[in-house]
């Protein structure tokens, strides 16, 4: 169940060109921490609410509500994510997953363990469970490193969005070596006003490096912003082959 009107108003909400209000209210949560909280609290919300199966005129939708988000809470407890530590070509890493599929990439930054625990329990709303990299793990992590790419049946988007998991998708067409704008992902996705909120979703792209927002740059060319630092994002595209064109 999923109302497209809404949907649609919450990506141009989103988007460029919103009015004067509209960009009070964007830059009021970017600075307001007890807005943020409530903001993912009721994205989760929504995500529960986009998950449910069509209801029949007769039921009671309100009851099938909270039996959903019931099960997505015992499903958090019998499916956690586990993390393991995995040495890579730009240091340690912090990969979480899932049976066999990837669905959290750090890279570490010194802040421990419990730290990137709390990091993904916020972000994919499950429990983390340590335990030691196994080897399907090692070798998907090393073959990108000597590829550039990865077998899309070996990662999980499932926890993000439907706009997260169709941005990070078009990003991963991107070539190795080459930069696309925040636009032409958004355009790739039919979003064409939604610059903004791909930016968004690359900034909280759970699985970077396979999802490779450092290959999203503004529309000048400019590396623009990393969550591991521009420096870290030009090491990447420098190892796959990119070359900045000057001005």
């Amino acid at each position: 169940m999923r109302c497209r009107e809404v949907e649609a108003l919450w990506d141009e909400l989103r988007s460029e060109g919103m009015p004067s209000l509209r960009d009070a209210v964007k830059l009021h949560l970017l600075s307001c921490p007890p807005c943020q909280e409530l903001y993912e609290e009721y994205e989760g919300v929504a995500f529960c609410l986009s998950s449910l199966a069509t209801p029949e005129p007769s039921c009671d939708l309100s009851k099938k509500v909270v039996e959903h988000i019931a099960d997505m809470r015992i499903k958090s407890r019998i499916d956690p994510v586990q993390l393991a530590t995995v040495i890579s070509p730009i240091g340690k890493l912090y990969v979480g997953f899932k049976e066999n599929r990837i669905t959290f990439i750090a890279i570490c930054r010194g802040e421990g363990v419990a730290k990137i625990c709390e990091q993904v329990e916020k972000r994919l709303r499950r429990q983390v469970v340590n335990t030691d990299p196994p080897q399907w793990l090692l070798d998907t992590i090393t073959s990108f490193f000597h590829t550039w790419k990865f077998d899309d049946s070996h990662v999980d988007l499932s926890d993000l969005t439907p706009f997260e998991q169709e941005a990070l998708k078009a990003a991963a067409k991107i070539p190795p070596g080459e930069v696309r704008s925040y636009t032409w992902v958004a355009e790739a996705i039919g979003r064409p006003k939604a610059a903004r909120a791909v930016g968004q979703a690359m900034a909280r792209n759970p699985i970077p490096l396979l999802f490779p927002c450092h290959r999203v740059v503004d529309s000048s060319g400019k590396l623009h912003d990393y969550g591991y630092g521009i420096e870290m994002k030009a090491r990447i595209l420098q190892m796959e082959g990119y070359r900045a064109t000057k001005p």
